[in-house]
């Protein structure tokens, strides 16, 4: 059991950071053709109806799982960190069988309030039937969330990025026929089969580093009351957050009557916080293992943290430029002409983009340190206000003021976080996550400013040449912290040496 050596260089951050957004951007390009296909098909109101089975059911997982998906990740990581190879064992037996066990109490609470749920999500008809049908998603959640918190742990990042691909390749081609041939009666099995397809291709992975064993005894178990301590603030956490998207849309779907409002609202929300924010998807994969087990590094927790922003930072900025100026050609591609709507919200909430790169890894600090309160207490302040801000802003300015009020609370919850980890952990932002935030924050606003222009020349001109000298700046700054550049050179002179010899 090899641990990898200098993972908090710049090379590393930026090889992984840009492995997983590079897979991200893979799933994006496979994606495109998967939502084109279905919000033809189903339009806003289907994809409204599949927004709210979706955010029920992460809420009742959240709500089940105790948080091992999270908290187990520290355990494991510290394990596989000190070479324990007993220990290591031992945790993941007793992971596998907590998940097991609130896999299965998630799923019977499911169907127990399944006719609460219907009547909670939705104003109109009877979808107690269906709620019992989604259950056994919640019980593979759990059992997903275990065995990925597994390869977290191990830094077995590669797998989880073949996880990754699979699944949205599985979507894509068990999910489009279903919906062609059945629309909107196929979006309940649909759901169930995508749930049982990423399950699969995850213990899968899982089972070959760890073939399948379970706690044998109560004993063992118990063991595990640490873990399970620390992931209930993950639960009340993941409740908060889950409700909050839950809260805002069902306000959308009572307040104007439609799901097709709750359909706009969910793809401007996924555009900009799934897709523009892709490079993140290495946070949770391969920053919060390494953070976890920072007290065995030789640098100090604020370098870790200042090294994973300033790469975030420099890989999202040039993407967010693009984003913003894209829009009007990525929303009818990756949807339909049907979402325009939801254009306005989405090039204001960018914004918001720029300070969640900075947000993240600091926000990741209370779970390294398995400080449960003060995780619990910054999530509850940020899903609070979110509801309170974007609830008053959609009454005011609909969709826009959506997107206003992203912005806003973002921007706040980045001041809370910031001054918080200061005086919590002593976390000191460095200068250059500074100067490199006015370097770039300039373009993101000229960007936006450019999206009021009319003429089509002017337009796209200002906005590829806004775009292009985000990404150059980048560039230049990551070519001189990392040596992955020079070993890019090296290499390409080495093959061609070969050939030409």
């Amino acid at each position: 059991m090899k641990k990898t050596k200098k993972t908090d260089s710049y090379s590393h951050i930026l090889k992984y950071t840009g492995l997983f957004g590079g897979v991200q951007g893979v799933n994006i390009l496979v994606g495109i053709v998967r939502n084109k296909l279905v919000a033809t098909i189903l339009g806003p109101a289907g994809m409204g109806l599949i927004s709210l089975f979706n955010s029920t059911i992460n809420l009742l997982a959240n709500s089940t799982n105790l948080g091992i998906s999270m908290s187990a990740v520290k355990n494991i990581s510290e394990a596989y960190d000190n070479e324990d190879k007993t220990e290591l064992e031992r945790m993941v037996r007793m992971v596998r069988s907590w998940c097991v066990i609130t896999g299965l109490a998630g799923m019977l609470l499911c169907i127990v309030l399944s006719h609460l749920l219907s009547k909670w999500t939705f104003g109109w008809g009877d979808h107690t039937l269906h709620f019992i049908l989604l259950s056994p998603i919640v019980a593979m959640m759990a059992v997903t969330g275990g065995e990925m918190a597994i390869l977290k742990g191990m830094r077995k990042l590669k797998n989880l990025a073949y996880i990754s691909f699979y699944n949205v390749l599985a979507a894509l081609f068990t999910s489009v026929p279903l919906y062609y041939y059945f629309g909107e009666k196929a979006i309940v099995p649909s759901l169930v089969l995508m749930a049982f397809t990423q399950m699969a291709l995850t213990i899968g992975y899982s089972y070959r580093i760890f073939p399948f064993s379970y706690a044998k005894d109560k004993h063992s178990l118990n063991k595990g009351m640490s873990m399970v301590r620390l992931g209930i603030a993950f639960v009340v956490a993941g409740i908060l957050g889950s409700g909050a998207e839950f809260v805002i849309r069902s306000f959308l779907s009572y307040y104007t009557s439609s799901l097709d409002m709750v359909g706009l609202y969910s793809a401007g929300y996924m555009m900009t916080m799934v897709y523009a924010g892709m490079v993140f998807s290495a946070m949770e994969t391969d920053f919060f293992p390494r953070l976890s087990a920072c007290h065995n590094l030789s640098t100090t927790t604020s370098t870790v943290v200042n090294r994973q922003i300033e790469v975030s930072f420099l890989l999202v900025s040039p993407m967010l430029v693009f984003f913003t100026i894209m829009l009007p050609i990525l929303i009818p591609l990756l949807y339909s002409g049907k979402f325009t709507p939801a254009i306005s919200m989405m090039q204001v909430t960018m914004f918001a983009m720029y300070f969640r790169a900075i947000k993240l890894p600091i926000s990741y600090l209370p779970l390294a340190k398995g400080d449960s309160i003060s995780y619990l207490l910054l999530e509850a302040i940020y899903d609070i206000l979110l509801v309170i801000g974007v609830v008053l802003a959609f009454v005011k300015w609909e969709l826009l003021g959506c997107g206003i009020a992203i912005t806003v609370v973002g921007i706040i919850d980045f001041i809370v976080i910031l001054f918080y980890a200061r005086y919590k952990y002593g976390y000191r932002m460095s200068c250059s996550v500074r100067a490199y935030a006015m370097m770039q924050l300039p373009f993101g606003i000229l960007a936006y400013l450019v999206t009021f222009i009319r003429n089509p020349w002017w337009y796209w001109g200002l906005g590829i040449l806004l775009g292009c000298a985000s990404l150059v700046t980048s560039i230049l700054i990551l070519r001189q912290k990392t040596s992955l550049w020079q070993s890019l050179v090296s290499k390409v002179k080495k093959r061609f040496s070969h050939e030409s010899s």
